[in-house]
């Protein structure tokens, strides 16, 4: 059979590991791109992407390179969407693993190459950043073949091809360091062909295609996305497509789309090894196959990793609710993820005992935190309550997940995080220089007790801290931990909150809010400097007499009030709040708002009221 003229082959790598910008090197040499003008991070095409600088979704390009058609899929870095990495690699043959030459290998780059060698991926290795000051190929390159024999690669992969590279400059070269003058990535495209492999399937036989995505159009509705790893798919030939309970339905496509350069061209046929975008299927789902009618055999369908945590998504029930979003209603919110789960196979969305909340389980606070961003810009209103993380019983021994983490902080900050582990039952395990004046430090903890972990670090460290983690494993329960430092300062009744009232509350806290904004009684206006909650009266006005003195007559001078993002609002919630989120505003609320209500149910007159 004659070896197919493709390569398929994805990009994995840590968090700013520059795989996206790698892609936008090859797609403007590859030509691509033509004269056109482009922005950076192309493939990053979501407002949430390019707003947090990482990638979240998989997408897929394709290039020619001496004859060869090679569809190049980018993949996520951050462990939270670990489902979008597992599905990418269904379509492919190979992986470019990218390794930054001075940080070397990091947590996500265990976590995206482990997939990698489960699924028997060849792969090559990229040295990007070599071009960096503190850049240290060599020894970065001992820890890949470490991190390759630690997770035990066959013999038949761990004589990888090594390219150094700058991606943002579009140069790369063999081996460990990069040559005086200025070359192009021709080394690494080379390396590519040679070591990913042709696609095996044959075109003859009958059709087996794997559904791995699913996309829509305006006009084409829902759109299946895989890989043709049997036969040939026609867009003239009806195909059968089978669901995960066995079920099949027979139909003709409406269209038939092949990945060409940056987009999708009509196609008559795509052949085994291609990837193709297939219209005409309403109830297709993720995991499905399409295969020929008359011999509708299904493949396997798609695993990936289980949540770690959950938290639950309700209908907004606040005073203020209804009046800045569109969709209100619990069917709205079931509706939406619903819909969440056709296109996103780590999460999991179960029912509770109230038919306006939902339970929503992940892989992490970050994927949460975009699904909830997602739905606000869509103009959803809800609630949402703290993440808890999700344990296992194994014998009588109860199991919790454990996070491998690293931080990049300043060398005079080294002691702030062990201190700020130990209360969280985290241990550090390796502290390494890293670049001038910073250090490495290597850490594993508790999921559970890294939640605000992120928040806390942050401040510590007056911003200059880089946080990154992963799901390592399970551990037996490592006991309780400690709580939010400070109370809540609540608000005990509803109107406008006044510069006066908050001059006098701020020196027994930070305050979430400023003057002329709306409250409501129960809702969290700040946090506390003491343990305890703490009732308050933001909407307090100054009395009007007739009587002035040099201390009343002073000017009010407010500090700026810590806003409230979402990760940072649902770290810092305990388990009798939620947080209200809307289109415009995000805030911390108790989810029994009245005071006396609160405390029946502390006194334990009412329990397992939630809303």
């Amino acid at each position: 059979m004659e070896e197919a003229a493709i390569r398929n082959v994805a990009l994995v790598a840590h968090v700013d590991h520059g795989k996206t910008t790698l892609v936008d090197s090859i797609l403007r040499q590859t030509g691509v791109f033509g004269t056109r003008a482009v922005v950076d991070r192309v493939l990053d095409s979501t407002d949430q992407e390019r707003e947090r600088g990482i990638t979240i979704l998989a997408k897929a390009a394709s290039v020619h390179w001496r004859g060869v058609k090679i569809n190049l899929v980018d993949t996520p870095g951050h462990a939270d969407f670990g489902g979008e990495v597992e599905r990418a690699l269904a379509m492919v043959d190979g992986v470019l693993l990218l390794v930054d030459a001075a940080e070397g290998p990091l947590p996500q780059t265990r976590y995206v190459l482990s997939k990698a060698v489960a699924a028997d991926l060849p792969a090559v290795v990229v040295l990007n950043k070599v071009d960096r000051s503190d850049a240290r190929p060599a020894e970065v390159l001992d820890e890949i073949y470490q991190l390759f024999l630690d997770l035990e690669v066959p013999d038949h992969h761990i004589e990888f091809p090594v390219i150094s590279a700058v991606a943002r400059e579009g140069r790369s070269r063999e081996g460990v360091r990069m040559p005086a003058v200025d070359s192009d990535l021709a080394p690494l495209l080379d390396a590519v062909l040679r070591t990913v492999p042709a696609p095996i399937g044959d075109p003859e036989g009958p059709l087996q295609a794997l559904v791995t995505n699913l996309d829509a159009s305006e006009y084409l509705g829902r759109l299946a996305i895989g890989r043709v790893v049997r036969g040939t798919l026609r867009s003239d030939r009806a195909v059968t497509l089978v669901h995960a309970k066995g079920t099949a339905v027979a139909r003709r496509p409406t269209q038939l789309l092949a990945i060409d350069g940056l987009g999708r061209t009509s196609a008559k046929a795509l052949a085994a090894g291609d990837l193709f975008v297939l219209a005409g299927f309403p109830e297709v789902q993720i995991g499905d196959t399409l295969a020929d009618p008359e011999d509708p055999n299904p493949l396997p369908r798609l695993k990936v990793d289980e949540p770690v945590l959950r938290m639950t998504f309700g209908v907004n029930t606040s005073p203020l609710a209804g009046k800045e979003g569109r969709y209100l209603t619990s069917r709205h919110l079931r509706d939406r993820l619903t819909f969440e789960v056709l296109g996103n196979v780590s999460i999991a969305v179960e029912n509770t005992g109230s038919p306006d909340v939902l339970q929503v389980s992940g892989r992490g606070e970050l994927q949460l935190a975009v699904l909830i961003e997602s739905m606000r810009r869509e103009s959803y209103e809800l609630e949402v309550s703290r993440p808890e993380v999700l344990t296992r019983e194994i014998g009588t021994t109860r199991y919790e997940p454990v996070e491998e983490g690293v931080v990049d902080v300043p060398d005079e900050h080294v002691g702030t995080i062990s201190q700020a582990l130990a209360p969280r039952k985290g241990t550090v395990v390796d502290v390494r220089a890293g670049d001038a004046g910073r250090s490495i430090v290597r850490f594993e903890a508790p999921t559970r007790g890294l939640l605000g972990f992120r928040s806390q670090l942050l401040t510590a460290t007056r911003g200059t801290a880089l946080l990154h983690t992963r799901h390592r494993g399970w551990v037996p329960w490592v006991g309780e931990l400690p709580q939010r430092r400070g109370g809540a300062m609540m608000a005990d009744r509803q109107g406008v909150a006044t510069g006066y009232a908050l001059d006098k509350l701020q020196p027994r806290g930070n305050l979430f809010i400023g003057p002329g904004e709306t409250v409501y009684e129960g809702m969290v206006v700040g946090e506390s400097a003491r343990a305890g909650d703490m009732v308050v009266n933001v909407t307090r006005e100054k009395q009007k007499s007739n009587i002035r003195t040099h201390a009343s007559d002073r000017a009010i001078k407010l500090a700026l009030p810590r806003v409230l993002t979402i990760e940072s609002a649902i770290e810092l919630i305990g388990d009798d709040e939620l947080v209200e989120i809307t289109p415009s505003s995000i805030r911390a609320r108790k989810r029994l708002l009245r005071e006396s209500d609160r405390r029946r149910s502390a006194a334990g007159t009412i329990s397992g009221l939630s809303v």
